[in-house]
């Protein structure tokens, strides 16, 4: 199986972070929301991933030739016009079969229905109480028979998660470009559901699949909420703390220096983070940070950035400094 990750949009929504690295790459619960991702996909047999890379996509290169013995390959995405657009840039790896998996939620699913299956794909979903903010499917008679992106009216609530995986590759190369060279637009971008809408229509019999948990890493207020939701599922080691208490669950790297403060709960703190009488919760803190006499909660504080003082919350960038000491 071929797996296949775009993952070349801007991350507008959660900068400062993501003017200096791509979003796959920020740090929640210890690891790369990245790392999390691909973890997921251990039990499957996988031949090869490739990802869609736009913008910082040498980060990516970098961090999965440090990571992963896996053979990769990378797709440049240029212009954003769209998932559809995307995969279609990675044609030449569209054959057999393939799994798309978009990197804005971590997901929790039984991924073994895939071994199976007899129908032409499995598009995974989840029930949401508000379907208008997403792409959702109907479904009679055990197949999916609309592809609806982001729809005016309640038509239904198994919204689209970001995992689709497809037997009939030539199909939906055939359904992508026809996407694009007829101009089918949703919103203005291509979209991958206009696609398997075009799948459907010629007859490919696409079920659904479930995921138990879809946490999403899109927006800082939703990656504290899965960096809360990992760590209590996984805990994490706590490192070393000097006449400090901590809180579980958290996550301390080894290499993390605390003192004389009260961590947690819900804090990640990367490698080098240097914390000294200070008071944080709910909050992730990246690599080499410090953190000085400050009361932190709610907050995303970024690669070797610097805050003394109280600010109550802060969403602060990779090497910035904030003194309300």
């Amino acid at each position: 199986m071929r797996i296949i990750i775009p993952m070349a949009g801007l991350g507008t929504r959660l900068r400062p972070h993501t003017h200096t690295k791509p979003k796959p790459l920020l740090q929640v619960a210890g690891k790369t929301v990245l790392d999390h991702v691909i973890e997921r996909l251990s039990g499957l047999d996988i031949e090869e991933v490739v990802f869609i890379v736009g913008y910082l996509g040498e980060q990516i290169r970098e961090h999965v030739a440090a990571n992963y013995p896996f053979s990769a390959k990378y797709v440049e995405q240029r212009e954003l016009k769209g998932q559809a657009h995307a995969l279609l840039l990675a044609s030449e790896y569209l054959s057999g079969d393939v799994f798309i998996v978009f990197v804005d939620t971590i997901f929790e699913a039984d991924l073994s229905i895939l071994e199976g299956t007899s129908s032409d794909g499995v598009i995974f979903v989840k029930e949401v109480e508000d379907p208008r903010r997403f792409g959702v499917v109907i479904v009679e008679r055990g197949y999916i028979t609309r592809f609806v992106e982001k729809p005016d009216t309640e038509i239904s609530n198994l919204a689209l998660v970001g995992l689709y995986y497809i037997k009939d590759s030539p199909l939906l190369l055939d359904c992508l470009e026809a996407v694009v060279t007829r101009g089918i637009k949703t919103k203005g971008e291509y979209y991958l559901a206009d696609a398997l809408q075009l799948m459907v229509d010629q007859g490919a019999r696409l079920e659904t699949g479930t995921v138990d948990v879809w946490a999403d890493c899109g927006k800082p207020e939703t990656l504290l909420a899965t960096n809360r939701y990992l760590l209590e599922k996984d805990g994490g080691p706590r490192g070393e703390a000097t006449n400090s208490v901590i809180i579980p669950p958290v996550h301390v790297a080894a290499s993390a220096s605390i003192q004389d403060s009260v961590i947690g709960p819900y804090v990640s703190v990367a490698a080098e983070v240097q914390i000294s009488r200070s008071i944080i919760s709910d909050a992730i803190i990246d690599e080499g940070a410090c953190i000085h006499e400050a009361v932190i909660e709610k907050s995303l504080i970024g690669n070797w950035s610097e805050i003394r003082g109280r600010p109550a919350s802060v969403d602060l960038g990779d090497d910035s400094r904030v003194d309300l000491s």
